[in-house]
């Protein structure tokens, strides 16, 4: 079976965004973004990034935030295909990390069945940018050897299977993407496979800009803190031994830390 020939009058770069702040973009992404004739972008993505764009390059908003399509992916697949195969540079413009939940698999597959050139330039992931915001290392000696990325939304806002036991036993860090509004399943099915209720947890909230808000507390009652808290953005939750290492003055002032027992 013959495979469609690389399109060479266009192409199409898969590009991180970052966790929200412009200065955390990669210098290629950055480039990326600077020769663009077309932009599709997600919701998540910073207005201060798309203003990064030539002023002659199409701003597509093709909606993608957990719960909240615009589009189908079928149909942003379409969309950087034809402006690809029109012969445009299509900078495709993801929050975080294009490979980390961001669905660039299944556009890698379009794009490559419509035989366009592509590539990924990667970005940071928000789980790095919050734990970095706190000076809190993910992986400590004593504490964490592991990393566990996790996404608490699944098909039709059902909770993912994943091995609760497995990651109950860990002893590592668990970083759970997109999972506010599944959090208290989420810490159910860790306590009930295991999970010690007093493991340090912290969820942060718009991680990275002036908006950011922390709200630390146990593995326990994250859930609920999150619930009292009224969270409505984008929000990661870290749960793990290593929370407690997070550097409490390592913030901004224009950033707030809710403590777990304030009232």
């Amino acid at each position: 079976m013959s495979m469609p020939q690389p399109n060479v009058t266009g192409r199409a770069s898969l590009v991180g965004a970052g966790p929200g702040d412009p200065e955390l973009l990669t210098v290629k992404a950055l480039r990326r973004i600077e020769s663009a004739d077309v932009l599709l972008y997600d919701k998540l993505v910073d207005p201060r990034i798309l203003d990064l764009a030539p002023a002659h390059a199409p701003r597509i908003d093709v909606g993608k935030r957990c719960g909240r399509h615009t589009l189908s992916q079928a149909a942003i697949n379409r969309l950087i295909v034809a402006h690809a195969q029109a012969g445009a540079h299509v900078v495709r413009l993801k929050g975080g990390d294009p490979m980390v939940f961001g669905r660039a698999g299944e556009e890698l597959e379009a794009l490559a069945a419509a035989g366009v050139v592509a590539e990924v330039v990667p970005g940071i992931t928000v789980a790095c940018a919050a734990a970095a915001s706190m000076a809190m290392p993910l992986t400590q000696r004593g504490y964490s050897r592991s990393l566990h990325l996790i996404t608490g939304h699944g098909a039709d806002e059902v909770l993912p299977t994943h091995d609760w036991n497995a990651l109950a036993a860990c002893d590592g860090t668990i970083a759970i993407y997109m999972g506010s509004r599944t959090l208290g399943q989420v810490t159910q099915r860790l306590l009930a496979a295991g999970l010690d209720p007093s493991t340090p947890a912290i969820a942060i909230e718009n991680a990275t800009l002036a908006t950011e808000r922390r709200l630390p507390g146990t593995v326990a009652d994250i859930a609920a803190l999150v619930t009292a808290a009224a969270v409505s953005g984008p929000t990661l939750v870290l749960v793990g031994r290593v929370v407690a290492l997070r550097r409490q003055d390592a913030v901004e002032s224009a950033m707030t830390e809710v403590r777990s027992r304030a009232a």
